[in-house]
C-alpha cells in the first residue's frame, strides 16, 4: 500500500520523502521514480528515524503538506494452541501493537510539528495525516488478536488526535481498508489467500494496491 501511494503522490508531481525499513527495496523504487523520490531509511518506531527523516523533507522540499502511515506487521496465532499446548507469545503480541500502533503514533506526533510551521490556506489548513487501519478492527478474524487490537487502538485515537491538532490546521484521518494483495497476504499459502478472496462480496478478489492509493 505504501509503494502505491509514493507512486500516486510522484505520478501527480508531488515531491515525496519515502521512509521503508533499511532492508526494503525503498531505495530502489527512489531511483525508479525520480529525482522527486527521496529514501530515507526508517523505522516507524523510532524516534530518530522518524525525525531524520523529517529533516530530509524540510531541507529537500522546504516544508511537509501529507504524512501517510502505512507501516505495519503481523502475527497469526490463536490465543492458546491447545493442540500443541502453547500460548500467543507475548513479545509477538508486542511487536505487533509496536509497530503498527505506537510506530503510526510516533510518526503522528513528530509529523505534527513540522507541519506546524505551515502557513495556513484559504480554510485556515496547514497539512493532513494520513493513518492506515483495517477492517480487521472492526471484524477481526480467528488468530487475529494483535493484529485486530492493534489496529483498533490506531481507529481509536484517530478522533481525539484530529481534535488535538484541529486547532493548528491540521486533519487526521484513518482507511480502514480491507483483503489487499500486499506482501503480507503474498506471505500465505495460495489456498489460504484463494479461501480470503471468496470472503469479499464484490469482486471476489483481493484488493489491488493502487486502488488503495
Amino acid at each position: 500500500l505504501g509503494r502505491a501511494t509514493v507512486e500516486r503522490f510522484a505520478k501527480s508531481g508531488a515531491r515525496v520523502v519515502l521512509c521503508d525499513l533499511g532492508t526494503s527495496k525503498g531505495a530502489d523504487v527512489s531511483k525508479e521514480l525520480g529525482g522527486n523520490v527521496v529514501y530515507v531509511p526508517v523505522d516507524v518506531t523510532s524516534e530518530a528515524d522518524v525525525t531524520k527523516a523529517l529533516e530530509v523533507a524540510k531541507e529537500k522540499f522546504g516544508r511537509l503538506d501529507v504524512a501517510v502511515n502505512c507501516a505495519g506487521t503481523a502475527v497469526a496465532f490463536k490465543t492458546f494452541n491447545f493442540n500443541k499446548k502453547l500460548p500467543h507469545k507475548l513479545e509477538d503480541f508486542a511487536r505487533v501493537l509496536t509497530v503498527n500502533t505506537v510506530g503510526t503514533f510516533n510518526v503522528i506526533r513528530l509529523s505534527a510539528g513540522l507541519m506546524g510551521e505551515n502557513e495556513p490556506n484559504a480554510d485556515g489548513q496547514r497539512g493532513v495525516i494520513v493513518n492506515t487501519a483495517s477492517v480487521a478492527a472492526y471484524d477481526g478474524q480467528i488468530g487475529q488478536a494483535a493484529y485486530s487490537a492493534s489496529k483498533g487502538a490506531v481507529v481509536g485515537m484517530t478522533l481525539p488526535i484530529a481534535r488535538d491538532l484541529s486547532t493548528h490546521g491540521i486533519r487526521v484521518v484513518t482507511i480502514a481498508p480491507g483483503l489487499f494483495d500486499t506482501p503480507m497476504l503474498q506471505a500465505l499459502p495460495e489456498k489460504v489467500r484463494a479461501f480470503l478472496a471468496k470472503t469479499v462480496p464484490f469482486p471476489q478478489r483481493l484488493g489491488y494496491p493502487a486502488e488503495y492509493a
